[in-house]
Protein backbone atom coordinates (compact mmCIF):
# COMPACT_ATOMS: atom_id res chain seq x y z
CA UNK A 1 0.00 0.00 0.00
CA UNK A 2 1.77 3.28 -1.22
CA UNK A 3 2.37 5.60 1.63
CA UNK A 4 0.27 8.66 0.35
CA UNK A 5 -2.56 8.22 -2.01
CA UNK A 6 -2.85 8.99 -5.51
CA UNK A 7 -4.66 12.13 -5.27
CA UNK A 8 -1.99 13.84 -2.71
CA UNK A 9 0.81 12.45 -5.51
CA UNK A 10 -0.81 14.06 -8.37
CA UNK A 11 -1.60 17.32 -6.34
CA UNK A 12 2.31 17.04 -5.23
CA UNK A 13 3.36 16.82 -8.94
CA UNK A 14 1.66 19.83 -9.92
CA UNK A 15 3.17 21.66 -7.32
CA UNK A 16 6.50 20.15 -8.72
CA UNK A 17 5.89 21.30 -12.11
CA UNK A 18 4.71 24.66 -11.02
CA UNK A 19 7.76 24.95 -9.36
CA UNK A 20 9.94 23.83 -12.22
CA UNK A 21 8.24 26.35 -13.91
CA UNK A 22 9.07 29.18 -11.25
CA UNK A 23 12.73 28.16 -10.91
CA UNK A 24 13.56 27.92 -14.76
CA UNK A 25 11.80 31.30 -15.59
CA UNK A 26 14.57 32.82 -12.70
CA UNK A 27 11.76 33.42 -9.73
CA UNK A 28 13.95 31.97 -7.00
CA UNK A 29 13.46 32.67 -3.50
CA UNK A 30 15.84 34.64 -1.18
CA UNK A 31 18.96 32.26 -0.08
CA UNK A 32 17.60 29.59 -2.98
CA UNK A 33 19.60 28.59 -5.83
CA UNK A 34 17.87 26.50 -9.31
CA UNK A 35 18.43 23.21 -7.97
CA UNK A 36 16.49 20.41 -6.58
CA UNK A 37 17.02 21.00 -2.86
CA UNK A 38 14.94 24.27 -3.51
CA UNK A 39 12.54 23.00 -5.94
CA UNK A 40 11.69 20.24 -3.29
CA UNK A 41 11.38 23.27 -1.19
CA UNK A 42 9.23 25.66 -3.24
CA UNK A 43 6.73 22.37 -4.30
CA UNK A 44 6.52 21.28 -0.38
CA UNK A 45 7.78 17.38 -0.79
CA UNK A 46 10.71 15.79 0.90
CA UNK A 47 14.09 16.24 -1.67
CA UNK A 48 14.44 12.12 -1.10
CA UNK A 49 11.30 11.86 -3.83
CA UNK A 50 13.43 13.19 -6.35
CA UNK A 51 16.15 9.82 -5.88
CA UNK A 52 15.76 6.66 -6.84
CA UNK A 53 14.65 3.99 -3.48
CA UNK A 54 16.33 0.70 -2.35
CA UNK A 55 13.87 -2.42 -1.91
CA UNK A 56 14.12 -4.46 1.26
CA UNK A 57 15.38 -7.18 -1.89
CA UNK A 58 18.33 -5.01 -2.59
CA UNK A 59 17.05 -3.89 -5.39
CA UNK A 60 16.21 -0.54 -6.71
CA UNK A 61 12.77 1.30 -7.42
CA UNK A 62 12.36 5.06 -9.09
CA UNK A 63 11.57 7.59 -6.58
CA UNK A 64 8.31 8.70 -6.68
CA UNK A 65 9.24 12.03 -8.08
CA UNK A 66 12.34 10.88 -9.77
CA UNK A 67 10.84 11.70 -13.11
CA UNK A 68 10.14 15.54 -12.62
CA UNK A 69 13.46 15.58 -11.27
CA UNK A 70 15.08 14.51 -14.41
CA UNK A 71 12.94 16.98 -16.57
CA UNK A 72 13.79 19.39 -14.44
CA UNK A 73 17.75 19.14 -14.58
CA UNK A 74 17.00 18.14 -18.56
CA UNK A 75 15.20 21.84 -18.87
CA UNK A 76 17.77 23.31 -17.11
CA UNK A 77 20.88 21.72 -18.79
CA UNK A 78 19.22 23.35 -22.04
CA UNK A 79 18.82 26.32 -20.21
CA UNK A 80 22.40 27.07 -19.87
CA UNK A 81 23.82 24.89 -23.26
CA UNK A 82 21.19 27.63 -24.92
CA UNK A 83 23.04 30.83 -23.05
CA UNK A 84 20.11 31.73 -20.60
CA UNK A 85 20.81 31.24 -16.83
CA UNK A 86 17.59 31.45 -14.38
CA UNK A 87 20.17 31.56 -11.55
CA UNK A 88 22.08 35.06 -12.10
CA UNK A 89 24.05 33.91 -9.48
CA UNK A 90 25.43 31.27 -11.62
CA UNK A 91 26.16 33.46 -14.56
CA UNK A 92 27.89 36.05 -12.37
CA UNK A 93 30.03 33.20 -10.53
CA UNK A 94 31.27 32.21 -14.20
CA UNK A 95 31.45 36.16 -15.01
CA UNK A 96 33.49 36.54 -12.36
CA UNK A 97 36.01 33.46 -13.20
CA UNK A 98 36.64 34.94 -16.47
CA UNK A 99 37.28 37.89 -14.66
CA UNK A 100 39.64 36.61 -12.46
CA UNK A 101 41.49 34.61 -15.19
CA UNK A 102 41.95 37.76 -17.04
CA UNK A 103 43.75 39.87 -14.32
CA UNK A 104 45.44 36.96 -13.26
CA UNK A 105 47.07 36.44 -17.04
CA UNK A 106 47.90 40.97 -16.90
CA UNK A 107 49.26 40.31 -12.88
CA UNK A 108 51.49 37.51 -14.76
CA UNK A 109 52.50 39.45 -18.17
CA UNK A 110 53.18 43.15 -15.92
CA UNK A 111 55.15 40.62 -13.26
CA UNK A 112 57.44 39.34 -16.54
CA UNK A 113 57.95 43.01 -17.65
CA UNK A 114 58.70 44.13 -14.14
CA UNK A 115 61.43 40.91 -14.10
CA UNK A 116 63.14 42.04 -16.99
CA UNK A 117 63.00 45.58 -16.26
CA UNK A 118 64.66 45.10 -12.90
CA UNK A 119 67.16 42.79 -14.81
CA UNK A 120 68.08 45.46 -17.36
CA UNK A 121 68.14 47.91 -14.32
CA UNK A 122 70.80 45.82 -12.50
CA UNK A 123 72.54 45.52 -16.02
CA UNK A 124 72.48 49.39 -16.25
CA UNK A 125 73.79 50.21 -12.85
CA UNK A 126 76.43 47.82 -12.84
CA UNK A 127 77.63 49.09 -16.03
CA UNK A 128 77.90 52.66 -14.83
CA UNK A 129 79.32 51.27 -11.53
CA UNK A 130 82.22 49.95 -14.08
CA UNK A 131 82.23 52.82 -16.12
CA UNK A 132 82.43 55.56 -13.09
CA UNK A 133 85.41 52.97 -11.90
CA UNK A 134 87.55 53.28 -14.99
CA UNK A 135 87.47 57.06 -15.25
CA UNK A 136 88.64 57.02 -11.76
CA UNK A 137 91.10 55.22 -12.33
CA UNK A 138 91.58 57.10 -15.98
CA UNK A 139 91.92 60.25 -13.69
CA UNK A 140 94.45 58.69 -11.12
CA UNK A 141 96.80 58.31 -13.84
CA UNK A 142 96.52 61.47 -15.66
CA UNK A 143 97.23 63.19 -11.96
CA UNK A 144 100.22 61.11 -11.62
CA UNK A 145 101.79 61.72 -14.90
CA UNK A 146 103.86 65.02 -15.05
CA UNK A 147 104.24 65.14 -19.00
CA UNK A 148 100.31 65.71 -19.33
CA UNK A 149 99.46 69.38 -19.16
CA UNK A 150 96.24 71.41 -18.61
CA UNK A 151 94.41 73.23 -20.78
CA UNK A 152 92.89 76.57 -19.70
CA UNK A 153 89.29 76.63 -20.07
CA UNK A 154 87.99 78.94 -22.53
CA UNK A 155 85.51 81.56 -21.82
CA UNK A 156 82.73 80.54 -24.11
CA UNK A 157 83.17 76.66 -22.50
CA UNK A 158 81.89 75.30 -26.07
CA UNK A 159 84.08 72.99 -28.25
CA UNK A 160 86.30 74.04 -30.87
Amino acid sequence: MPRISDADRTRNEEAIRAAIDRLLRGELPPGGRCDLKTLAAEAGVTRTGFYPKRNRDGTTRPGPYQHLGEEFERRLKLQRDAGEAPDPRASQIERLKAQVAELKERVATRDAALAELTAFKTLAVSRLTAQHGEIERLREQVAAVDNVRRMRATGSQTAP
